[in-house]
């Protein structure tokens, strides 16, 4: 367990957090710009000073009160929205220099091969820093502070200095990064798109405070928080792949609720993929269809519901036991008579679900 507890001021700011983390996966911290997020990246590394707390990683005490190990002392990786190699060294020479840096007195328990395989940088070992993308660059940095043997990784906006293209080049390896690191990742963003793809755990940080903390597939889902309001509201499912159907470019998933299809997903049968259903997609009736073009009809019970607009209400519905969330008109609501309690039928398009 990763204990968080800081009152930190400075100029016109306070941070005041108390939260508890899994020492496991990837926790986003996400928010609004100066709500806190690099501060309180910068207090468990220690690179934050004076500040007052509790903080505790694992079994080990970091911080009890305004002292607590110095910074070097600190096994943390650091990734930062700028690569910051070392310019004047190679890849392989700035790997080299993390490996030195490892916490432990045997040096790095990271499998240098594999990492460099995972991150796919085996190719770059001699270029130095100018002869790599913004994309290559960051997986560097990535590939360093892991080297570092760090007890948690700490990665500062680290898609926020690339393009679109750069972007979409890096976030595979950083999935695959969440999928094989046993390193438990502290992921800060104000940008939901990565959120969604990388993170287990969400701490939605807003003016120095805590608004909520708890796994991202029910924050997004809580109609008393905001994201259940924005454009692209969302569910967002951890499924298991159990069917190809090559002949119409397919997969079926399995998930607490039931069975989804989606278009054909690359991943092999029984593995975990993340499925992102956004609550305009989701249309209800209160009979199961049949003679319909949508593949994916699910019985849910329309747990509680809010009003959006003077036009739109956003409904939470209880699929087997998955949140799932549905844009609906007012009139609609009307016209079913839509209450929490009552039994419908989520009506998802395969083709609209994001993967």
């Amino acid at each position: 367990m990763l204990s968080l507890r800081f009152d930190h001021a400075f100029a016109d700011f306070r941070l005041q957090v108390d939260v508890r983390l899994p020492m496991q996966g990837v926790t986003a911290f996400f928010g609004p710009s100066g709500s806190g997020k690099t501060t309180l990246l910068r207090l468990i590394a220690g690179l934050e000073k004076p500040a007052r707390g509790f903080l505790q990683v694992g079994t080990a005490v970091w911080q009890d009160g305004p002292q607590g190990l110095p910074t070097h002392q600190r096994r943390v990786g650091y990734v930062f929205q700028e690569a910051r190699l070392f310019p004047h060294l190679s890849v392989a020479e700035n790997l080299a220099y993390g490996q030195r840096r490892a916490g432990s007195p045997q040096g790095t328990q990271v499998d240098r091969a594999r990492l460099l395989q995972m991150l796919g940088i085996e190719a770059l070992l001699t270029r130095r820093p100018e002869r790599l993308s913004g994309g290559e660059a960051q997986r560097v940095a990535i590939a360093r502070a892991l080297l570092t043997d760090p007890q948690i990784l700490l990665m500062d906006e680290p898609l926020a200095a690339l393009d679109a293209a750069r972007k979409a080049e890096i976030l595979p390896y950083l999935e695959r990064l969440h999928a094989e690191s046993q390193i438990p990742i502290i992921y800060v963003s104000h940008q939901f798109e990565e959120v969604a793809r990388l993170a287990d755990h969400l701490v939605l940080l807003e003016a120095g405070q805590v608004v909520a903390s708890g796994p991202l597939s029910e924050l997004t889902t809580r109609l008393d928080l905001p994201l259940a309001y924005r454009a692209e509201a969302e569910a967002i499912i951890d499924a298991q792949v159990v069917e190809h159907d090559t002949a119409f470019h397919l997969t079926r998933v399995a998930f607490a609720g039931g069975h989804l299809w989606l278009p054909l997903h690359s991943a092999p049968i029984g593995s975990l993929v993340r499925v992102r259903v956004r609550a305009r997609d989701v249309s209800l009736t209160l009979a199961a269809q049949t003679g319909t073009s949508i593949l994916n009809i699910l019985p849910a019970v329309l747990t509680d519901l809010a009003e959006e607009s003077d036009s739109q209400v956003m409904l939470g519905l209880d699929v087997g036991g998955t949140r799932f969330l549905s844009r609906v008109t007012r009139k609609s609501v009307s016209l079913l008579d839509l209450v929490p309690g009552k039994t419908v039928f989520a009506q998802i398009k395969g083709v609209a679900i994001v993967e």
